[in-house]
């Protein structure tokens, strides 16, 4: 297969699946926009196995075949992704291993992982998005002055778990329905909550403890984007402007979960493209703003 066409592939599954993450992708130049695409394409593959309506054991299979696939990317000339990856790999630092933390978060759950503590939470978090914050870096700033990479590397990672601690309380109503919880049992015994539907399918609201609850997670995430978002400064404008993007539509989100948690209560809440288009629009100008 042609890099080219491997990396077309890579952004049509980015334009038509990343409906919130496209927004920043396509603040980037070229190399770094494919490159991003193809990390995303992977990505999505592998929480695709996740999420599907196969048997665990065989989404095991599946997630293991994946991981011995990485081990050796460039074997596998056919495999549009793949190929790509390996490309855009062998342009920049793209630390691929992270993709094994990414597995092994789809694999927590596969078999159901219950999270006793924020601890354990921020666990999963960081495999399954502190991962992508960290390859994202790589594609973001190849020339890192090493002295800066260890601070940089922690910055994406934050950010990363901030942008997951978004996604499950936006999805509580959803998870919860499909048989998952992952907000910190030790949190829903302090606000009293036991997560439930009501007969017309929306969340208990529980005498607004469930509400309280949201905030306080909220308030968590917040103090992630904080820590995360000292990420910019240390890169280059295109690069600032795209992560900003990413990063402002999930806080907008966060945002706007605190201010009515009965939101996601009801369904799952979300952006507006106009919304998404405004934030893309303000990171553009952040990262003119910035140096570099």
């Amino acid at each position: 297969m042609r890099v080219a066409d491997a990396y077309a592939e890579c952004e049509r599954i980015t334009g038509s699946q990343a409906r919130n993450f496209a927004w920043g992708i396509r603040l980037l130049p070229t190399e770094k926009r494919r490159a991003l695409s193809a990390v995303y394409a992977l990505a999505r593959r592998v929480d695709d196995i996740g999420d599907g309506a196969l048997p665990p054991a065989d989404k095991l299979r599946l997630l293991a075949r994946q991981r011995a696939m990485l081990d050796d990317p460039g074997a596998h000339p056919d495999d549009p992704v793949l190929v790509a990856l390996t490309d855009a790999a062998g342009r920049l630092p793209i630390p691929l291993a992270a993709f094994g933390e990414l597995i092994d978060g789809c694999e927590m759950d596969v078999t159901g992982r219950a999270y006793g503590d924020l601890e354990e939470l921020v666990t999963y978090c960081r495999c399954v998005a502190g991962s992508i914050g960290r390859l994202s870096l790589g594609v973001f700033s190849p020339h890192l002055p090493a002295e800066a990479t260890p601070r940089a590397s922690h910055l994406a990672d934050e950010l990363g778990i901030a942008l997951q601690l978004t996604n499950i309380l936006r999805d509580v109503r959803e998870d919860l329905a499909n048989g998952r919880v992952y907000l910190p049992k030790a949190d829903l015994d302090l606000f009293g909550v036991t997560l439930r539907t009501l007969p017309d399918g929306t969340l208990d609201p529980q005498g607004g403890a469930l509400a309280e609850l949201v905030r306080f997670e909220a308030a968590r995430a917040q103090g992630r984007y904080d820590e995360g978002l000292r990420l910019l400064p240390l890169l280059d404008r295109r690069s600032r402007a795209c992560c900003a993007a990413m990063a402002g539509i999930y806080r907008d989100l966060l945002a706007r979960l605190a201010a009515d948690p009965s939101r996601m209560m009801r369904g799952r809440a979300s952006l507006s493209g106009r919304e998404k288009a405004r934030v893309a629009a303000r990171a553009l100008t952040l990262g003119r703003a910035g140096h570099g």
